[in-house]
């Protein structure tokens, strides 16, 4: 196995190429994440959990299309939901996902502070 890369469940060796359901899947999840309010939704409930009322005041939207975006989130596998009395509490469980968040998120914050490649992303979208 490549230093650094790790182990991918499912492949048979480090360079084997996915199945085109495996790639198609992906590119659906990052579609989802191509969102910037569905990403700092995703960014923000890998911190913990949370409510609809507390997302819409941390991420600046309002409740409507926050609701619109966690359900799609919800749909896609990314987010799950339970329910505590009244309140439904929102929360990302798949470690996968928040490591690839904050791995993105992360880099590109780094990358802006330094003052390397600000922006070289925006705008590039398929």
């Amino acid at each position: 196995m490549t230093a650094g890369v790790g182990s991918f469940e499912g492949f048979e060796g480090p360079f084997d190429d996915p199945s085109a359901e495996v790639l198609a899947e992906a590119a659906a999840a990052f579609g989802l994440l191509a969102s910037s309010a569905r990403l700092h939704l995703v960014w923000a409930l890998a911190q913990g959990e949370s409510d609809v009322s507390g997302l819409a005041e941390r991420v600046g939207g309002a409740l409507p299309a926050i609701s619109q975006h966690l359900a799609k989130l919800k749909l896609a596998g990314l987010v799950r939901s339970r329910r505590e009395g009244r309140r439904v509490v929102y929360l990302v469980d798949d470690p996968h996902v928040v490591t690839i968040v904050r791995l993105m998120v992360g880099q590109l914050a780094e990358r802006r502070s330094a003052g390397a490649g600000a922006g070289r992303l925006r705008g590039l979208g398929a």
